[in-house]
């Protein structure tokens, strides 16, 4: 993944290192540039289609995304509302040719959002969207959940999309859950996408609570689902802030 120009006085991105020095410390890798073989290409175009169809017509297709029980696919996105620019990291080693040179979970930053560090701190929920029609409207209804789940992480990432409508989409609902931008659409085929929007739970540690959400739910339902999530997160010996 390509970066941005360094601002004077701070050391440029150096392929495969570290950075310090950074906005209160921080450190941080780079993503790599990768370029997706044909055949994830073809995965992704396939998934993207199913979604457009599956939006006209209002009714899930028979995909479910990562079942329960299974961990979260690893990935690294550019945060939409940052400058950083590349493709998603969906590598689990080192060196994993298109897939990635750095390990997805290794990638971190404040211009990524990275699925791992998110299920390190707790339940996770992401919603997968492509940014059209009445699909990106879910977003909102996670936003509005924010405050009453304040340990629960909730993400989104667009599948594709360009990015100055996606910079507009956050300000228009005032989001304040990260969104990243998947350019490739690496995660419609490792997440399984075949409709929109899709959103999984995750337990902390990254494992899948239940299946996806296919539709968008009524926000009395969907405050249920995290409240779920969060109960099972308990039972497991997650506790929230103040807790």
């Amino acid at each position: 993944m390509s970066r941005p120009d360094p601002p004077a006085g701070h050391e440029p991105w150096r392929p495969g290192g570290d950075r310090t020095g950074g906005p209160e410390g921080e450190r941080s890798q780079p993503l790599p540039q990768t370029h997706y073989g044909r055949y994830v290409g073809v995965l992704g175009l396939i998934a993207l289609v199913l979604i457009t169809i599956n939006t006209a017509l209002t009714k899930p297709n028979g995909a479910t995304g990562i079942p329960p029980g299974q961990p979260l696919a690893p990935f690294a996105v550019p945060l939409v509302t940052g400058n950083l620019r590349g493709e998603a990291d969906v590598a689990t080693h080192p060196n994993q040719g298109t897939a990635g040179r750095v390990p997805a979970c290794q990638e971190r930053g404040s211009q990524i959002l990275n699925i791992c560090e998110l299920y390190e701190q707790g339940p996770v929920v992401l919603a997968l969207f492509v940014d059209s029609g009445s699909c990106p409207a879910v977003l909102g209804d996670l936003q509005a959940l924010v405050s009453s789940f304040p340990g629960v992480r909730f993400a989104a990432v667009s599948i594709k999309g360009d990015r100055a409508a996606l910079r507009r989409l956050v300000r228009s609902h005032g989001l304040t859950l990260p969104v990243g931008i998947d350019n490739d659409g690496a995660l419609a085929a490792l997440y399984k996408l075949a409709s929109c929007p899709q959103v999984s739970f995750a337990l902390p540690g990254g494992t899948v609570q239940s299946r996806a959400l296919l539709r968008r739910l009524p926000p009395a339902q969907l405050r249920a689902r995290v409240s779920e999530l969060v109960a099972a997160s308990r039972q497991r010996g997650w506790r929230g802030p103040g807790e």
